[in-house]
């Protein structure tokens, strides 16, 4: 794209830029009108720190960035043309992607796995199409309980109801250049799905970083607290995050075959089955995403897969042509996208590479087969698989790798040094 390419709307004073980080969340920097062009020349400068912190913005030593080099600065470029945000007048938003001083990618930035996957499957002769599901919760910003109760899925009723924020999020995030196909109540009070129609797999990523950023913005603007937390209530619904899988060739899905997923549409969905439990990291980062693995909750506990099944976690859609994929079930809604999309592919393309074939498909309740891999149960086991996975090395690269597991291990740190309210409760009194 060219500088003209990234002109801003008339009558725009501020622009928002922004990139997404270690785990997806979009951080930068907001930029007077009167600065752009500087910004669109020569790049905004921060630490690439932001690369590598985690989501609460601690920061520690890693392999590429730390306090022995000083945690130097990379560079931000716009990326998308700059859009009039509709709840904030004379607001302007925009993706960014980073850049080192060097003027080559930043080695540790998440987006970069996923060009590089992008770019084998294109060598191959494929164009990846991904299409996006987020769960998330609508809450009271005081409180952090949802403002409605009960179980009301797929209600009209609680859609009305939820209208006033979820009519915005969807037009306005609509206007903001990010195609919104639907929204529903989910399986709990104050969930929320809201689907992102599929495209190239690098955009739909980076459709995802925008869309959590701006929904927590219009949740805000209305006097809501979003949040894409894996599971903020025990005995209530996980949010999920659904990908859905096909491959293009000269305009025509290449997973079909008269509605039907073809041959090579299983040797992807085999090697994406195969690598399913290593890859549980990438989809699930923190102690709490394993808290909504549990069985008969719609949240998959092995590799199964099966034709139209949401109990297993490889779920093939067929019908048309144009509308056959594979879905993949497990990743929780805040994880980041770059690390979940850049692995599943890349395993998908070693099962095409190889000829590979799934087991059979599970024809009722995935939840009680037996001979299927189960996923890790929590995030010790995410951990181990991951540091023996061979495709998240060299997907990932060993510093992007090193990074997420050193701060699952962190995570897992900080969480097992804590006395819990239910422990308090459970145990002082009684014993």
């Amino acid at each position: 794209m060219t500088q003209e390419d990234f002109s801003l709307p008339p009558g725009t004073h501020t622009v928002a830029l922004g990139m997404g980080d270690l785990n997806g969340i979009m951080r930068g920097k907001r930029i007077p009108a009167s600065h752009w062009d500087t910004i669109c020349e020569d790049g905004n400068a921060l630490s690439i720190a932001l690369l590598a912190i985690d989501m609460t913005s601690d920061v520690w030593d890693t392999p590429y960035v730390n306090f022995d080099n000083g945690y130097p600065d990379m560079h931000m470029f716009p990326l998308t043309k700059p859009v009039a945000s509709p709840w904030e007048e004379g607001v302007a938003f925009c993706m960014a992607r980073a850049e080192g001083m060097d003027h080559k990618p930043v080695p540790i930035d998440p987006r970069g796995a996923l060009v590089d996957v992008v770019q084998r499957a294109a060598d191959m002769g494929y164009e990846v199409k991904t299409g996006t599901e987020l769960e998330f919760y609508l809450l009271d910003p005081e409180t952090k309980l949802p403002r409605d109760q009960g179980i009301q899925v797929y209600s009209m009723a609680r859609a009305a109801e939820m209208e006033h924020v979820l009519g915005p999020i969807r037009q306005q995030i609509n206007e903001c250049g990010i195609p919104i196909e639907q929204s529903n109540p989910e399986y709990a009070p104050g969930q929320v799905e809201v689907n992102i129609r599929y495209g190239e797999a690098l955009k739909s990523a980076d459709q995802v970083i925008m869309f959590r950023s701006l929904v927590k913005k219009l949740a805000h603007a209305h006097g809501y607290m979003a949040t894409f937390m894996a599971k903020p209530f025990i005995d209530q619904a996980g949010s999920g995050f659904h990908t859905h899988y096909s491959f293009w060739k000269d305009g025509q899905n290449a997973f079909a075959e008269g509605g039907k997923l073809n041959k090579l549409g299983l040797s992807f969905l085999a090697g994406l089955q195969a690598r399913m439990p290593e890859l549980s990291l990438t989809g699930n980062t923190t102690p709490n995403t394993y808290r909504r693995r549990q069985p008969y909750t719609f949240a998959p506990t092995n590799n199964s897969w099966g034709y139209d099944n949401r109990t297993v976690g490889l779920r093939v859609i067929e019908g048309s042509d144009n509308a056959v994929r594979v879905e993949k079930r497990d990743a929780s809604a805040d994880c980041n996208p770059y690390y979940l999309l850049a692995c599943d592919i890349a395993a998908g393309l070693d099962g095409i590479e190889q000829g590979m074939e799934p087991g059979e498909p599970c024809m009722g309740n995935a939840y009680e087969l037996e001979d299927a891999a189960p996923l890790p149960v929590n995030l010790e086991q995410a951990v181990e698989l991951a540091k023996g996975s061979d495709l998240m090395t060299r997907v990932m690269g060993e510093d992007r790798k090193t990074i997420l597991i050193q701060q699952a291990e962190r995570e897992i740190e900080f969480l097992g040094q804590q006395v819990t309210q239910v422990e308090i409760d459970r145990y002082m009194g009684n014993l």
